[in-house]
């Protein structure tokens, strides 16, 4: 089975590095094709991913990356990258990814509407400025093939870099995916 690490808009970070080696994956697929881009503030990552990536060709990069890895593939996913993640899971099927873990993909949102193939596990934050947390998680855990969950942590938990990174969430996630993901 392949592990496969989808990035937020920060790509690939020294903190992102930490959670593939923990977990043994494959692969890290980002928005920026591994480029390093070394912003100094979410505000700047967040401007240049819309500015020049955006979600329709971040998912292009992921349907394109994962045409080449050996099925079956477990994805684990955080932010912008969970949502792309979504948005394949009404694409590809249970055949050729075997599960999902995607961490406070906020833009999940704005695709309520898509009906999952494969088996995607969601944490949401604690809360979101721009939205209701317990709303969204309601509506999408009646849908087949989610079990989704609300954390006790903030968006961006799971990233050192991150001013709502948490240890004690940040270790309690690694230890739920070493025992789910392999």
């Amino acid at each position: 089975m392949s592990i496969i690490i989808v990035a937020d808009i920060f790509g690939v970070t020294p903190a992102l590095l930490e959670i593939a080696k923990k977990l043994a994956a494959s692969t890290i697929i980002d928005p920026y094709e591994s480029k390093n881009m070394s912003f100094h503030n979410e505000g700047d990552a967040y401007s240049y991913f819309v500015k020049n990536v955006g979600l329709d060709n971040y998912l292009a990069i992921l349907l394109k990356a994962i045409e080449s890895i050996e099925p079956p593939v477990t994805l684990i996913a955080f932010s912008v990258g969970a949502a792309v993640v979504w948005r394949l899971s009404e694409i590809k099927d249970h055949n050729f990814i075997n599960q999902a873990f995607c961490y406070y993909g906020s833009q999940i949102r704005n695709y309520t509407k898509i009906e999952p193939r494969f088996k995607i596990n969601l944490f949401f934050p604690a809360s979101e400025a721009h939205f209701d947390v317990v709303e969204l998680q309601a509506s999408l855990s009646t849908k087949k093939h989610v079990k989704s969950e609300i954390v006790k942590y903030l968006h961006g938990f799971m990233n050192y870099h991150s001013s709502n990174y948490s240890e004690h969430g940040y270790t309690e996630h690694i230890e739920l995916l070493c025992a789910t993901s392999s």
